[in-house]
């Protein structure tokens, strides 16, 4: 596909980096010159310096013949009058980065009567996934698949946990539960196991089950929690808003922000009226204690620094909070996960997933396009949804018969609404959704995990 790509901050950057290794031609349009030379050294792409919403600069980069424009520059105006006209010179797609809160509640309408094909507001995006996470603080993180039938759960081994040393086929057997160990991080790897699979202590494991299943298995362990009833925000920034009215709207949870600028303070106080909005220095411990950190069920990292955010994670780690989520946006999610903070989580990697997923969809043309993405094992593997159409070649074909590539397994099929765990002689059907895990990358269709 041919794609253009408006803005190289932090979301162009890792989208560049995907598209191009995925094999697109991408070409990269930045006001920055430096910034096009380093992409250019760095990527096999075509840069141009300039404005994106320049008519002549969109027409060096080929926007007559172009796919999709991707337009990701810091300001949503600008995303917006690129999306529009890229649309009016020819391009086919078109997807605008739009982060202010005014905006959001007109997401629908600018989408339909623009003809912008999609819109991205990574802030709500990292918001949403923090909110899933609340509901369900047992896990490290979750994915929800197949419309909420299954999710995906990541989770931390620790040093006592009982499942060490045990190889993942016997988690039925000992637990009764029908779930899947579909991948694994150990140290700076990600493994997809096979049912000799050995679980070690350190290890982070992948496992797929509907939610009930999902309870059950961290009953079992001894690592279940009760959905969170109160969480502390340090930082009022656009993610601890979203985050905000996403818990309110839940009920039930109280919600605590503490935003050191008065101005926005005050802000965040009108936009949410049940919300605690407190003026003051997070970065403080005598005021986090002041509030009651120690009491909270979860505190959840927002500054605008990645290191704040640590310090202030570790801290909330010496009290005792259940839940401790933190946000990153220039820090290795590895860097992070070493120093003892288990929830990390990136808006920029959040938007680069869900553009992924568009684009994928977009490329293909077997209809089984991948419909929910997620990078998981620090972008090592990921676990995507497919349909299977009534024309794909291998239903009715049972798995012990079809041969597999290394490194994938299918974590689940989900069927009329029923959670299957496939065996060997268990097959694909017109109408199920699959959920593939592999450390392959760039899969696209089903077929494309077929030899």
């Amino acid at each position: 596909m041919n794609i253009i790509i408006v803005g190289n901050g932090k979301v162009g950057r890792s989208l560049t980096r995907q598209l191009a290794g995925e094999g697109h031609n991408v070409v990269v349009i930045d006001r920055n010159p430096q910034v096009v030379e380093d992409v250019i050294n760095d990527f096999d792409v075509m840069g141009i310096c300039g404005n994106g919403a320049s008519c002549e600069i969109q027409r060096q980069g080929g926007v007559a013949k172009a796919d999709l424009l991707i337009s990701v520059t810091q300001t949503d105006e600008l995303n917006m009058l690129c999306c529009l006209l890229a649309k009016q010179l020819g391009c086919r797609h078109s997807i605008a980065r739009v982060r202010t809160p005014e905006y959001t509640k007109q997401l629908e309408f600018m989408q339909k009567h623009f003809g912008i094909s999609m819109l991205v507001n990574p802030e709500w995006e990292a918001a949403d996934e923090i909110s899933r996470i609340l509901r369900f603080p047992s896990a490290i993180k979750l994915e929800p698949f197949a419309e909420g039938h299954v999710e995906l759960a990541e989770i931390a081994i620790g040093g006592d946990n009982e499942l060490i040393g045990k190889p993942v086929h016997m988690l039925h057997e000992k637990y009764r539960v029908r779930v899947l160990v579909c991948a694994v991080k150990r140290d700076d790897e990600a493994i997809i196991p096979n049912g000799d699979f050995v679980i070690k202590k350190g290890d982070r494991i992948y496992v797929t089950a509907s939610r009930p299943e999902l309870v059950n298995f961290m009953r079992a362990l001894g690592l279940y929690r009760s959905r969170t009833r109160r969480v502390m925000i340090a930082g009022g920034g656009k993610v601890a808003y979203y985050l905000a009215k996403q818990m309110q709207e839940i009920g039930g949870c109280k919600v605590k922000i503490i935003e050191k600028s008065e101005d926005r303070a005050v802000e965040l106080s009108e936009a949410l009226p049940k919300a605690e909005v407190i003026c003051g220095d997070a970065t403080a411990s005598e005021l986090l204690d002041e509030q009651g950190l120690g009491v909270q069920d979860a505190f959840v990292a927002l500054m605008g620094r990645d290191e704040e955010n640590a310090i202030l994670s570790m801290y909330a780690t010496t009290k005792k909070v259940g839940k401790i989520i933190t946000k990153s946006s220039r820090m290795s999610t590895n860097v992070l996960n070493g120093i003892g903070l288990e929830s990390v989580i990136s808006a920029k990697e959040l938007a680069t997933d869900r553009i992924l997923r568009y684009v994928r969809a977009l490329h293909n043309s077997e209809g089984t396009a991948v419909r929910t993405l997620y990078r998981i094992v620090d972008g090592k593997a990921e676990a995507l949804e497919f349909s299977v159409p009534n024309e794909f070649p291998h239903t009715g074909v049972t798995f012990r018969e079809m041969k597999l590539k290394d490194n994938v397994i299918i974590a689940c099929i989900i069927r009329k609404n029923k959670v299957i765990f496939p065996g060997g002689d268990d097959c694909m059907e017109a109408g199920d959704t699959v959920i593939v895990v592999s450390s392959i990358q760039r899969l696209r269709t089903l077929q494309d995990i077929i030899e």
